[in-house]
């Protein structure tokens, strides 16, 4: 039985996070799901989409309602008591999609002040797949040297930079194109796109 878990930062870039759950409900057991309070806004600004309901459980019944699936579990960036804050909790790994470049630079820094933060630390500590596509343009020299240091610890890390050799007719193929990499390095099988040949 896979389960994944997947956080939804506060950066622009939403879609890959949304359409990101909607691939792994396919192919998972089940999908953890954490959204920082700053990504809620994001979502319904980017994709007009209201995931956020005035208490965690209503929240969840929402997700639930939206994506057609009871494969999801939803917590709070708060919920720093959650099962996926602890290592004793199994995963097959984590993805942070889109990751912004504070919770990036909480990682690296081994700072744990929310349950993004302090499931990728777990994720760090208990040699798990942790992948994150940070979303940001251009990079500085800080976001560089925190890549630097989450790759040399075996950290994924993933921009959402597509490619245009499928030919993309809209913005739906270059979102799963995006979606589909992430897959590939979670080593999931997925249909979202034509390969190289």
């Amino acid at each position: 039985m896979k389960s994944f878990i997947v956080a939804i930062s506060g950066a622009s870039g939403a879609i890959y996070g949304i359409r990101l759950v909607e691939e792994l409900l396919k192919a998972v057991d089940t999908v953890h799901l954490c959204i920082s309070g700053t990504a809620f806004s994001i979502i319904r600004t980017e994709t007009g989409i209201d995931l956020l309901g005035k208490s965690e459980l209503e929240t969840e019944k929402k997700i639930r309602a939206h994506y057609a699936s009871k494969k999801i579990r939803y917590y709070s960036e708060a919920s720093l008591a959650a099962p996926i804050a602890s290592g004793s909790f199994i995963t097959d790994g984590m993805f942070i999609v889109p990751c912004s470049m504070k919770t990036l630079s909480a990682i690296a820094n081994g700072y744990a002040s929310n349950l993004i933060a302090r499931a990728a630390d777990v994720a760090l500590k208990e040699g798990r797949g942790l992948i994150i596509s940070p979303r940001e343009m251009p990079f500085s020299t800080i976001h560089l040297e925190n890549m630097l240091k989450l790759s040399r610890m075996g950290v994924r890390i993933a921009p959402p930079v597509p490619a245009f050799y499928q030919k993309p007719k809209d913005l739906n193929d270059i979102v799963d194109f995006v979606i589909g990499k992430l897959l590939d390095s979670a080593g999931l099988e997925h249909n979202l796109f034509k390969r190289w040949a």
